[in-house]
């Protein structure tokens, strides 16, 4: 049996749209109820709904033997799974936003706020710029316009909130789509499950490579 964690939402939906529509169905997955776990009964997949930031976190310790969760969670957390295939959908991009008409002060530390800090210390350390990164977990907007940062390093989708708060991307850092991961010792000792599952999805000859 392959155990494999979904994010909670709509991502999961998807994510479970398409391994049913490939041959991974559980019927309990349809019922209306608050169950985290689900097995199918022919015992070939279970699924566990998790936060999506937590996906990651269950995969790499054994709890689950593959997942799906955004690239940016990836890189933003570090884990040491295995990436093997970009599932194309969930796409967005991490960028870096700003006021309208925003000038930037190189002679300043450029202060960047973000739920990212992983992400953006990267970027700028590739771009030698010093920064001051300070940690946000929700309503990021609200930074630049109340004086807390210069900029942003946030998931765009659409553009809308931004334009709507009188915000611009300004550079993109990264494309962001949803992931297939999976455990390096679920990938050694449950190698048969895992080739068929990448084959149901089209992929014969896919192989693992560290998120």
């Amino acid at each position: 049996m392959l155990t494999v964690a979904l994010p909670k939402g709509r991502l999961g939906d998807n994510v479970y749209a398409l391994f049913r529509t490939h041959g991974y169905d559980c019927a309990a997955m349809e019922s209306d109820d608050r169950r985290l776990v689900f097995a199918d009964e022919g015992g070939r997949v279970r699924y566990l709904l998790v936060k999506p930031s937590d996906v990651a976190i269950y995969v790499e310790h054994g709890a689950a033997d593959v997942g799906v969760v955004g690239k940016d969670v990836l890189l933003e957390g570090g884990n040491d799974v295995y990436e093997l295939l970009d599932l194309g959908f969930g796409a967005c991009a991490m960028c870096v936003a700003a006021p309208v008409g925003f000038r930037e002060d190189l002679g300043a530390p450029l202060r960047v706020a973000t739920k990212y800090p992983a992400i953006a210390k990267r970027h700028y350390a590739e771009l030698s710029r010093e920064i001051e990164i300070i940690k946000l977990n929700g309503s990021i907007e609200l930074a630049p316009i109340l004086g807390l940062s210069d900029v942003i390093v946030d998931i765009v989708e659409t553009g809308a909130t931004l334009r709507q708060n009188h915000l611009e991307v300004i550079e993109t850092i990264l494309p962001v789509s949803a992931r297939l991961i999976a455990n390096k010792a679920a990938m050694r000792f449950k190698a048969d499950a895992m080739q068929a599952l990448l084959t149901a999805l089209g992929t014969p000859d896919a192989k693992g490579e560290k998120a």
